[in-house]
């Protein structure tokens, strides 16, 4: 059998029963350039420190999944290139043929869960992909939030997405959508979609019950937390959108699609957005770091 690596640091905390925060990778490799990619995740695993809880950034090193990485780590991931964008499709070749890989949610999510850690906090999930009628680009990260119980903190579906698409495919999965203080799925680097949260709860505490419940009711999958990004730092839906549209016609123009479309319009949108959008992204990461650690903290 596959064994994880854990890091010392997450070793103890699990040993010792204290709380712990799995962290994807891609937004290393993938998701930010250099060197705001690994400023990004020290801030990250900072704030689920200052959050009480011990972080564990996911990657896989030359075929070992690692459940917490060291800094050395994260500098060396930050400036390599070659990574695969791992997802429940390929996590298992990247081990058996010694790749490097970083995990996306999906990849995250199984790593977290094969590694004990029950809550795992990320910038916005993948899901249905606008145009899918013609492309059926639908992401893995829908499939695995119903079938492996770890808990995700996002600021809702990344907005490059089809949002009410992603939505109506989450309900019929059967994952629990929560907003988080919020009556509406968050939107990314928008507090507001438009897109009512099928379920409010205002207290990690309320969360980490939800996760219980589920729990000992033995249903399959995880929970989706929607936390909107601060107000301070969101950029509103109808500044936002004609950049997305943007970005989304260049795509389609290009032929780009499949696993290099999301790195491609995340790195449209830092330029249309005159930087905008990276700062908003930084600072939404944090944020659920933060409410992460609070609901590792209340499990």
């Amino acid at each position: 059998m596959t064994s994880i690596a854990h890091s010392a640091a997450v070793s103890a905390a699990l040993r010792d029963g204290k709380p712990v925060v799995a962290l994807e990778s891609t937004i290393i490799t993938h998701g930010m350039p250099w060197p705001q990619n690994v400023e990004t995740a020290r801030k990250v695993e900072a704030a689920v420190r200052a959050g009480g809880a011990e972080p564990a950034t996911i990657a896989v090193l030359d075929g070992v999944i690692h459940a917490g990485l060291e800094d050395s780590q994260l500098e060396a991931m930050g400036k390599a290139t070659g990574f695969l964008k791992l997802s429940r499709a390929d996590l298992g070749y990247a081990v058996a043929t010694r790749k490097n890989g970083s995990t996306t949610v999906a990849a995250t999510m199984i790593a977290a869960d094969r590694a004990g850690i029950r809550v795992f906090a990320t910038g916005g999930i993948g899901g249905v992909h606008r145009g899918v009628e013609k492309t059926y680009d639908i992401s893995a990260d829908l499939q695995e939030l119903a079938r492996t119980p770890v808990c995700v903190v996002c600021a809702g579906a990344k907005a490059i997405l089809d949002l009410p698409k992603t939505l109506e495919t989450l309900e019929t999965l059967g994952v629990p959508v929560v907003g988080y203080g919020s009556d509406e799925f968050p939107a990314f680097w928008s507090r507001r979609s438009g897109l009512a949260a099928p379920m409010r709860l205002d207290d990690p505490a309320d969360i980490a019950a939800l996760i219980r419940a589920r729990a000992e009711l033995r249903l399959d999958g995880g929970v989706l937390v929607g936390n909107p990004i601060p107000l301070a730092d969101e950029i509103a839906a109808n500044e936002i959108n004609p950049a997305i549209e943007a970005a989304v016609d260049e795509a389609d123009a290009m032929g780009i699609s499949g696993k290099a479309l999301t790195p491609f319009l995340l790195s449209r949108m830092l330029d249309l957005t005159q930087g905008r959008s990276l700062i908003a992204n930084i600072a939404l990461v944090e944020n659920n770091a933060r409410l992460a650690a609070k609901i590792a903290a209340a499990l």
